[in-house]
């Protein structure tokens, strides 16, 4: 715990058999309580791995979900727990746990609701073995979404992610999508909310092992991303209503 609050680090996991021992080993417990990891039905032994090292409650989906799908179940999971911030951290080893108590520190003191770990920030993206095509789209689509949502973030994308009970328990989570456009649509949420975003510089590490989605997926994924860019903008002008902000009070 830090100053009383519960700290609960979630994992969707798809095939993680390989990399989740080294990513849990890391997990400084000193401050996190409880590790809860969701198996999206993955064709390897993921959920026998995540009980043998320990994991403390392990859920596995009898049909996959989406990685959207995942996170909502990990989300529920962790505020049943009595979660009071809760980290979204992958099992496949791209990005360190180390850095948890950096993601951690600023929402438990209370200076941010959200806090984003960034590859873009420094070097850490091309360093960590980032292909081209994916670090120029992750530029474009952030310039792209900072000046539609009005926004300095710089990035949107990473998958290393942590909330404070209360943006759980606000936003309608259950409206947005099951594949990976949930992550943005998640950050079009908190933005309209007038939630507080804070980011650290993350090193991430792309390997065989690590999940990333193919160029099919990732194209699926960027015109996602600039759909929920553009309803935003017409939400806040009036001019068109959407699901992933029903009932967000501003």
């Amino acid at each position: 715990m830090i100053d009383g609050k519960k700290i609960v680090v979630v994992m969707p996991a798809y095939n993680a058999e390989k990399t989740l021992e080294q990513t849990f080993k890391e997990i400084p417990f000193h401050i996190v309580d409880e590790v809860i990891l969701v198996d999206d039905h993955s064709r390897d032994n993921t959920a026998d791995k995540a009980r043998q090292v320990g994991v403390h409650k392990v859920i596995r989906h009898d049909n996959n979900k989406g990685y959207g799908g995942n996170q909502k179940t990990c989300y529920k999971a962790a505020l049943e727990a009595g979660a009071d911030v809760v980290v979204m951290l992958h099992p496949d080893y791209q990005y360190t746990p180390l850095l948890l108590e950096a993601m951690v520190y600023p929402i438990a003191r209370g200076l941010f609701d959200v806090m984003l770990g960034s590859r873009i920030l420094g070097k850490g993206a091309l360093k960590g073995g980032m292909p081209m095509y994916k670090y120029i789209a992750n530029r474009f689509l952030t310039l792209f979404q900072n000046i539609m949502m009005g926004q300095k973030l710089a990035e949107y994308h990473t998958g290393y992610r942590a909330f404070s009970k209360h943006v759980l328990e606000t936003l309608p989570l259950e409206n947005n999508s099951d594949d990976f456009v949930f992550d943005n649509e998640m950050l079009g949420q908190i933005t309209y909310a007038g939630m507080q975003i804070g980011e650290v510089t993350c090193p991430t590490k792309y390997f065989e092992e690590a999940s990333s989605i193919n160029f099919s997926r990732s194209t699926k994924y960027g015109f996602g991303v600039l759909g929920v860019s553009i309803a935003y903008r017409l939400q806040i002008w009036g001019l068109g209503s959407y699901k992933i902000f029903k009932g967000i009070k501003r």
